[in-house]
C-alpha cells in the first residue's frame, strides 16, 4: 500500500473513531441523565449541568479527533 492510501486510512480510521465514540458517550450520557431525572426530579437542576459538562466534554473529543484528521491531512 503507497503512503498516500496509508495517509487517507489513517484519516478515515481518526474521524470514524473520534465521531461514533463521543457520540455513544452523548447518547449514554443522556439517557442516564433522564434516568436520573425520572428517579429524583428534585435533583433535575444539579442531574442537568453535569450532563452538560460531560456533553461539552464528550464534544471536545470529536473536535479534537477532527483537529488531528486535518493535521494528518495536511502533513
Amino acid at each position: 500500500m503507497d503512503p498516500e492510501a496509508m495517509k487517507f486510512l489513517a484519516i478515515a480510521i481518526v474521524m470514524g473513531l473520534g465521531t461514533i465514540c463521543p457520540a455513544i458517550a452523548i447518547g449514554l450520557i443522556g439517557s442516564k441523565g433522564a434516568d436520573a431525572i425520572g428517579r429524583n426530579p428534585e435533583a433535575a437542576p444539579k442531574v442537568q449541568t453535569a450532563m452538560i459538562l460531560a456533553i461539552a466534554f464528550a464534544e471536545a473529543i470529536a473536535i479534537y479527533a477532527l483537529v488531528v484528521s486535518l493535521i494528518l491531512k495536511f502533513v
